[in-house]
């Protein structure tokens, strides 16, 4: 188990929130998902690590619909998606309960950043003015930018930027976070600003799927690590188990070349 007491949950009490079950996804003849078994517990933070074009993150992609998958079976929280985008209400319920945080910002840029995060609570979750504007203040202050409030997405740096994506995903309430190299975007000097958002947030409890190059925060954050290869679950474990005693060729040869840098 990880060392952060936080993450430890029951196996008698676990809640599956994330039920992945021979899993095949393509892109025309390109098979990227190859019968992906997947079981995440509610308070779990799973990190996903493999080289580019390798499908960590169209995995993370299929959980929210974001992509469509050809076989096997998706539930999330409860909420089944069903081969090739055939979710109906259950894709439309995942989507309120999943928030996901993309490489690019994907902030409106004619909004404000107050704006930005009160626009879902308001058209989605359909909360009055005041208390999506009671969220909003509560989750800039939470990561730590209630003073560009007022300043529009073009106004901020990229950590800046990022760090407002966080709290518009939060301000859903979601049950469910997932990462897409959140952080590959980011000039090196801004990187620590949203990985200590991250990890606040990881500390709390949240259930986390995150795909990362930063491998030293993979160590520090994840209850457990997933090697993907060849769009295939290749090794799995606690970060220790993977990073410190890696068991496939394929894992022990993408960490000799990541570790070094």
């Amino acid at each position: 188990m990880n060392d952060n007491p936080q993450h430890e949950t029951s196996p008698a009490t676990a809640q599956s929130i994330v039920h992945m079950e021979k899993v095949n996804k393509y892109f025309g003849s390109l098979h990227v998902m190859q019968d992906i078994d997947l079981e995440i517990t509610a308070g779990e933070v799973v990190v996903i690590v493999g080289a580019s074009g390798s499908g960590k993150s169209t995995l993370i992609r299929c959980v929210n619909g974001l992509e469509e998958f050809q076989s096997g079976r998706i539930v999330v929280d409860g909420n089944e998606l069903t081969p090739h985008g055939k979710g109906g209400k259950s894709l439309q319920t995942i989507r309120t309960e999943v928030g996901m945080v993309f490489q690019q910002f994907n902030l409106f840029p004619h909004l404000s950043v107050h704006a930005n995060v009160t626009l879902a609570p308001e058209k989605v979750r359909g909360l009055d003015s005041g208390k999506a504007r009671q969220i909003a203040d509560r989750l800039l202050e939470r990561v730590g930018i209630t003073d560009q409030a007022d300043k529009y997405p073009g106004q901020l740096s990229g950590g800046q930027q990022q760090r407002v994506a966080l709290a518009r995903a939060l301000a859903m309430e979601p049950r469910l976070m997932l990462f897409d190299e959140p952080t590959s975007a980011l000039d090196p000097e801004m990187i620590g600003e949203v990985l200590d958002a991250m990890r606040e947030l990881a500390n709390e409890g949240m259930t986390m799927m995150i795909v990362t190059h930063e491998m030293g925060f993979a160590r520090e954050v994840a209850d457990r690590v997933i090697f993907v290869h060849g769009g295939r679950i290749v090794e799995e474990g606690t970060p220790q188990d993977v990073f410190d005693h890696p068991q496939h060729e394929r894992t022990q040869s993408f960490l000799s070349r990541v570790l070094k840098h």
